[in-house]
């Protein structure tokens, strides 16, 4: 169950810094998490960060490792384990990193993102609305500019972090600018007032992140904080598109983590339980869902991987969120398949609390919702496809000319 081929020794070496990192977190922590004990658990993000295992694709220079998105992949599968909410709170160091490390001032990175990688800061993302999933740029929280302040208004929902992270990525729409897409812009917001949660979630899983709403009362925020400074005042559709790379990367690459947790325990669990006298893991049945669960696993390492490989190559970008949004689809859909696999080997034991699988399945859920819906990477996947497919020179073979009745006139009518 692994892909140690296609892995360099750097790669190896970060796989067991993570696992030992991963055997860290406290037993008590994950089960508080779920009881809803916790609502932001900092000293996660502090361990990671003392361990340099935060933002590592970044540079040396701001505390990061210099690693390509296939190291980062590797980490993401072992703290996948964990389940959804740690494996998130993870990943916004890198997602919320990626906006400052592309698109912010020398000063912002230096200030914002080097405490983020040092596990001292933590962060959040303002993303989704009440009034717009989906649909990005029917947000409504605006931004209104007196001298060198912009004020905030609006609300943001869904969000991981809302009640314990220190600086929030938030998009809002600079009034006076009349195209949204244009007026869209990106703010650095660190917590204080004209800041408010108000409510945290209660949630079929995914527990103990904080998910929240916030609200934006005339939060001031320095155009200094805008991300870019000044010239960054309607690039948050750049800045969007760029995020969505280590948005669907990283759900795709903890998808993985979590649903190889699940299978593993039901994999033990169908070697140890005895029915009619032999290991269940011999019935057909049970042996059909570990081979599947299986070739799931290792069919989304190599999409990944593959996604991953894209991210990284000069490329245009519409081939990156095509990869990217494939290998989302794909690996989290596996892992939601993986997960009732798993289930269904252990039986009525495996929907109790006595082992973590019925926790697995609850944190997995979400997974084919968040960062876009698998919907909407279907759009994206042939969106993406088409602009290319059709730009092409046919330079195969064509094959459509090799049947029978190709050249008989009238019949290939397309109504147009």
């Amino acid at each position: 169950m692994s892909m140690n081929e296609l892995l360099t020794k750097e790669d190896l070496v970060l796989r067991e810094k993570v696992r030992d990192f991963v055997k860290w977190v406290p037993r008590q922590l994950l089960l508080d998490m779920d009881a809803d004990k916790v609502s932001y658990p900092m000293e996660f993000i502090r361990e990671a960060g003392k361990r340099n295992l935060l933002g590592l694709r970044f540079d040396k220079t701001q505390g990061g490792s210099g690693l390509p998105w296939t190291s980062e992949m590797v980490a993401l599968e072992e703290v996948g384990v964990l389940g959804t909410s740690l494996g998130c709170l993870y990943s916004l160091v890198s997602i919320v990193g990626e906006a400052i490390h592309v698109f912010g001032t020398e000063e912002q990175k230096q200030r914002f993102l080097v405490p983020m990688l040092k596990g001292e800061t933590g962060v959040a993302e303002g993303l989704t609305e009440p009034r717009g999933g989906s649909d990005f740029f029917a947000a409504t929280t605006k931004a209104t500019r007196k001298g060198d302040m912009f004020f905030l208004n609006g609300q943001k929902r869904f969000v991981v972090g809302a009640e314990g992270a220190d600086l929030l990525l938030v998009y809002a729409i600079v009034e006076g600018i009349e195209d949204p897409k244009k007026a869209m812009t990106a703010f650095l917001v660190e917590r204080g007032p004209g800041v408010e949660v108000a409510h945290v979630y209660g949630l079929m899983g995914t527990r103990g992140g904080g998910t929240g709403r916030l609200i934006f009362k005339d939060a001031a925020v320095p155009v200094k904080n805008i991300l870019g400074g000044e010239s960054g005042i309607g690039n948050g559709t750049r800045v969007f598109h760029q995020m969505m790379i280590p948005e669907r990367l990283t759900s795709a690459g903890g998808a993985v983590g979590m649903a190889r947790g699940a299978f593993e325990v039901a994999a033990r669990y169908a070697d140890k339980r005895r029915a009619f006298g032999q290991k269940i893991r011999v019935f057909e049945a049970v042996s059909t869902k570990v081979s599947e669960s299986l070739t799931l696993l290792d069919a989304s390492r190599a999409i990944n991987y593959l996604a991953a490989k894209t991210a990284d190559a000069p490329v245009p970008a519409g081939k990156i969120r095509r990869m990217v949004s494939e290998a989302k689809k794909f690996s989290t859909e596996s892992a939601w398949k993986v997960v009732n696999h798993a289930m269904q080997i252990m039986g009525g034991i495996g929907y109790t609390n006595i082992y973590p699988v019925e926790k697995m399945l609850r944190d997995i859920r979400l997974i084919t919702i968040w960062t876009g819906t698998n919907e909407i990477m279907d759009l994206v996947i042939q969106h993406e496809f088409y602009k290319d497919f059709l730009a092409q020179d046919m330079k195969s073979r064509n094959i459509e000319n090799d049947a029978e009745g190709a050249g008989l006139p009238d019949e290939k009518i397309y109504n147009d």
